[in-house]
C-alpha cells in the first residue's frame, strides 16, 4: 500500500525527520486557507503547490508548481486540481488530481536522495544515498551508478552509529549538517521498520544556505501483509489511487494482479500461478493477469474470479489452473459450472484440475453440458490454450 506524500511527510515528522510544514486541501478554497494560515504562522513568503498522487515525476507533468504569493497559490490550485496528470510512472491514462499539498517553499543549497529498501538478495535492509537528488534515482543508478553509496543493515545487530556515519560522509556533510544527517538517517530508518515499510524515501533531501536539512519529498510503501498491524496506517489507503478491478478483487479474497496479455487464468497458489503463466507463454499467448483464488476457492469466490478477468477486453481465452489440495477439485467444478451458467462467458474456457477429487471434478465438468474444455496435464492445457488462441485468430 503506497502512501501520499503528505501522509509519508507526517510519518517522517513522528520519528523526528524535519519536514517543511505544509497542509493538504481538496478545493481551491482550502488551498487559499492553507497558504494564508502558513504565511501567518510560518511566515512563509515562497510556497509549493503539489499534487497528491501515487506517481513520481509529477514536477515534469505540471503537478508541482511554486507560488511567491496567496493569489498565485489559488491560481495552480484551480490548475492542479482536478486535473489528468500524466508521468512516466502513471502512463498515457495518467491519474485525476484529487488532492494538492500547500507547503512552505524552502531555499535550496544541495539536494540529496536518501532511502531504505530491502534487499533481498542479501536478506538485509539497505540504506542508499546520493548527492545527485532531485532527479529519479533509477535514472543515476543506470548512468551513473557509482554515485550511489550504500550500507546494509545485518538484522542480527541492527542499525549502528557507524552505519549512519559512513552515509553522511558519503554525501559530503560536514560539522552541524553532518550531526543532522546521522539523526535523520536513524529517524527514517526507525520508521520504515516500525510501520512494516518495503520503502521509505526522501528525495530529495535538501540542505538550505544556513546548513539545515529538510525532507522536501517522501515517499512510503508498506508491506501490505503487515497492515492488520497497523490500523492507523491502513485508514490512509486512497482507493481512488487503486486500480478499481484490483480493489474489486481484493473485497472478494482475490489476489489480482492485470497484466497486458490475452490469456485470463485464474489459479490457487502463487507459485502454481507463475507455472501457468509460462504455460500460457509456451503455448504463445500473454497472460492477461496474475489471479490467485487462495486455498480454499469457494463457488462464490470462483464466480468473482470470472466476472473480474472478464472486464479486460483484451481476454480471448481463459485457463482455469487448480490443484485441490486443501479445497477438493469436485467443489472447484461445481464452481465452475455454477458461475459459467450465472456469467455470459463468451471465450473459450479451459479448465485443469488435478489433486484431490480430480476425476470426480472431471466428470461434472464432462457432464455439465458447459461449453467448456477439460484438461489433466499441464502439457493438454497449454494445447489447449494454443488451439483457441487459434481459432480466435
Amino acid at each position: 500500500m503506497k502512501l501520499h506524500e503528505y501522509q509519508a511527510k507526517g510519518l517522517f515528522r513522528d520519528y523526528g525527520v524535519p519536514v517543511p510544514r505544509g497542509i493538504v486541501a481538496e478545493t481551491v478554497d482550502e488551498a487559499v486557507d492553507a497558504a494564508r494560515r502558513l504565511k501567518d504562522e510560518e511566515d512563509a513568503s515562497l510556497f509549493i503547490v503539489k499534487a497528491q498522487i501515487h506517481a513520481g515525476g509529477r514536477g515534469k507533468g505540471g503537478g508541482v508548481k511554486l507560488a511567491h504569493s496567496v493569489d498565485e497559490v489559488r491560481e495552480h490550485a484551480d490548475d492542479i486540481l482536478g486535473m489528468n496528470l500524466v508521468t512516466h510512472q502513471t502512463g498515457e491514462a495518467g491519474q485525476k488530481v484529487r488532492k494538492i499539498l500547500v507547503a512552505t517553499g524552502v531555499d535550496i543549497a544541495e539536494e540529496y536522495y536518501l532511502g531504505v529498501t530491502l534487499d533481498r538478495e542479501k536478506s538485509m535492509n539497505a540504506i542508499m544515498v546520493s548527492t545527485e537528488g532531485g532527479v529519479d534515482i533509477e535514472t543515476v543508478a543506470e548512468e551513473s551508478p557509482e554515485k550511489i553509496h550504500k550500507v546494509w543493515v545485518d538484522p542480527s545487530i541492527g542499525l549502528q552509529p557507524f552505519h549512519m556515519r559512513q552515509l553522511a560522509f558519503a554525501m559530503g556533510l560536514e560539522g552541524d549538517a553532518f550531526k543532522q544527517a546521522t539523526s535523520l538517517i536513524q529517524g527514517l530508518y526507525e520508521a520504515y521498520e516500525e510501520t512494516d515499510s518495503t520503502l521509505a524515501e526522501i528525495n530529495p533531501l535538501v540542505q538550505t544556505p544556513g546548513g539545515d536539512l529538510a525532507a522536501v519529498d517522501a515517499k512510503v510503501n508498506l508491506d501490505d501483509n503487515a497492515l492488520f498491524r497497523h490500523p492507523d496506517l491502513e485508514e490512509m489507503r486512497d482507493l481512488h489511487e487503486e486500480d478499481p478491478v484490483e480493489v474489486e478483487a481484493g473485497e472478494h479474497g482475490l489476489s489480482y494482479i492485470k497484466l497486458d496479455g490475452n490469456v485470463g487464468c485464474m489459479v490457487n497458489g502463487a507459485g502454481l500461478a507463475m507455472a501457468t503463466m509460462d504455460i500460457i507463454k509456451l503455448a504463445g499467448g500473454e497472460p492477461a493477469n496474475f489471479l490467485d483464488v487462495g486455498g480454499s476457492a469457494s463457488a462464490e469466490t470462483v464466480e468473482a474470479g470470472f466476472r473480474i478477468i472478464l472486464k479486460d477486453p483484451n481476454v480471448e481465452t481463459i485457463l482455469v489452473n487448480i490443484f485441490g489440495g486443501i479445497v477438493r477439485c469436485d467443489r472447484v467444478a461445481q464452481g465452475v459450472i455454477e458461475a459459467a451458467r450465472n456469467i455470459d462467458i463468451e471465450v473459450p474456457l479451459i479448465v485443469r484440475l488435478q489433486g484431490t477429487n480430480a476425476e470426480e471434478g472431471k466428470r461434472l465438468l464432462d457432464e455439465s453440458g458447459i461449453s467448456l474444455r477439460s484438461a489433466v496435464l499441464l502439457k493438454e492445457a497449454a494445447d489447449e490454450v494454443t488451439a483457441a488462441l487459434n481459432e480466435g485468430v
